[in-house]
Parts: C-alpha cells; structure tokens; sequence
C-alpha cells in the first residue's frame, strides 16, 4: 500500500495556507501509511476512525474529532452500519498556527510531545463543519478569507474549551529556521538595523530575507517596521506624554519632519495632536 501525501495526493492548491477537504469513502482502510505536510483537524460524520503515531493510538467514532500534528501516522477508516465513512478536514499550515499564537499572545505551557488529541463534537462543532461545506462551494479567493476567520475561530474555541497546550504541541519543533527568522525580526522591531543587517543576521541574502518576510507577516518589511514604531511612538506620546521632539529618534528617525510627515500619514493626525488628545 503506497504511502498517502496530504495535502499533495488530494489535488488540494498547495499554494493556500488552510484548505478543506471532504473525505468520502465506500471502502475500509487497514493502517494506511499518511504523511502529513500540513497539521489537519479530522471531523468524522460517518464511520470510525483510528490513528497510530509515534506517541499514541487515537480510535474515535462521529462523537470525538482529532487534531493532528503535521508528521506521520497510520489511519485505519471504517464503515458505518450505512456501509458508509465520511469526514471533513481543516488543512493549515505550520506559519498559519504560529501566526495565531503571535497573534492572540496565547500563554506558553509546559510542552507536551504528544501530535494527535481528541476533541468532544458538540453543537457547536457540528454547526462549525457545516459551514466548513457550505464554504468549500465558494470561489477560490472568498475561501481563502473566510477559512482563516474560521481556523481562528475553532482554535479560540478549543482553547477556551480545553486550554491551549495542544496549539503549542502542533508549533513544537516546527522549522525552527522559521521561529529563528521571526524570533530575530520580532525581538528587532524598535531597533535601528538596516534590513541589510537584519538578513545577515539570519543568515540570508536580501532578497530571501524579503521573501520570507512577506510570507509570515503578509506585508513588506518596511511596512511593518514603520507601523510598529509609530505604534510606539502613539504609547510614548499618549500614555507617557514625551514630546514629538523627544520621540522621533527613538523609533528611528532621522529627523522631526520625517517622523510627522510619516504620522500624520498612518494615524490622520499630527503627533502633537494625538499627544494633547
């Protein structure tokens, strides 16, 4: 029995971050041999399923769902009483799971090594895999919107439900070039270094450096280092009541015209208005 590549072997777009894929199936499966490129959530509707990794066997019915860790398992699929299997998947990316965690400050815990957990299906999650399917029947660009709304959504859901560990058990020992890279960019955002500087120090060219960038933080590196440090500059004006003159050097301009001009242009309002506001 070949080995299974997911995302590869489903003909999914491997150029989109999160996808969904409906698994339909008149045939039991004995320990197939599935690579995961991607991490997946696994919604049963129809049939059993059971997954051996590494640090686990994992055996559900439509009750429970699974995450599961990008890596390698073993999956058996069989049928209900209806003769029948069926179950959604939620693909996403490693940078997209990082980027949550970023993005929601979710707290670190104490790591654990296991890469496939079982969930409870409740109403909630029923309702949230139909509008998995009713998303799946959209164009292209609108569900790529609306599945990254949707990926935060069960993962805000789950951490409320159950805590967050299993976020940081899927991030664990991902690329760690990649943490590396955004370890070193997010540590730097009020320094003064050049991008120069800062693709060196990741131990890359420019136009890697810029490429990469693009890739975990959606923007260009000048875009996002500029918003950040006006966003300082916004703090240090409002909540500490530094002068512009005081400011504008520490976020790393050259000069008061420049940081004004650059100001006023991101918040529709002069530094001195904001700070007097």
């Amino acid at each position: 029995m070949r080995v299974i590549h997911i995302p590869e072997d489903l003909k999914l777009d491997q150029s989109q971050p999160i996808q969904v894929y409906e698994h339909r199936s008149s045939k039991s499966v004995e320990r197939q041999q599935i690579t995961l490129h991607q991490n997946a959530f696994s919604f049963l509707t129809d049939g059993k399923k059971e997954v051996m990794s590494t640090h686990s066997t994992i055996a559900i019915d439509p009750t429970q769902f699974l995450v599961m860790k990008a890596g390698h398992c073993l999956m058996t699929e069989r049928l209900s009483r209806n003769k029948s299997y069926r179950s959604v998947m939620l693909i996403f990316s490693n940078e997209v799971l990082l980027k949550f965690i970023r993005k929601q400050r979710v707290p670190k815990t104490v790591v654990s090594s296991q890469s496939v957990f079982a969930f409870s299906t409740d109403v909630f999650v029923r309702n949230f895999v139909d509008s998995l399917l009713h998303i799946s029947r959209l164009s292209k660009p609108m569900q790529s919107k609306l599945l990254e709304v949707k990926l935060e959504e069960i993962m805000l859901y789950l951490s409320e439900m159950y805590g967050p560990d299993f976020l940081h058990a899927l991030a664990a020992n991902s690329d760690r070039a990649t943490q590396k890279f955004i370890h070193t960019v997010e540590s730097n955002q009020l320094s003064k270094l050049t991008i120069k500087e800062l693709a060196f120090l990741c131990n890359m060219s420019v136009s890697t450096f810029k490429r990469e960038f693009n890739k975990q933080f959606a923007t260009s590196p000048i875009k996002w280092f500029q918003h950040k440090r006006l966003a300082y500059a916004q703090h240090l004006l409002q909540q500490e009541h530094r002068k512009p003159s005081e400011v504008y050097y520490e976020v790393g301009y050259e000069n008061l015209s420049s940081f004004i001009q650059a100001y006023k242009l991101r918040y529709k309002a002069t530094p001195r208005q904001h700070r007097q506001g």
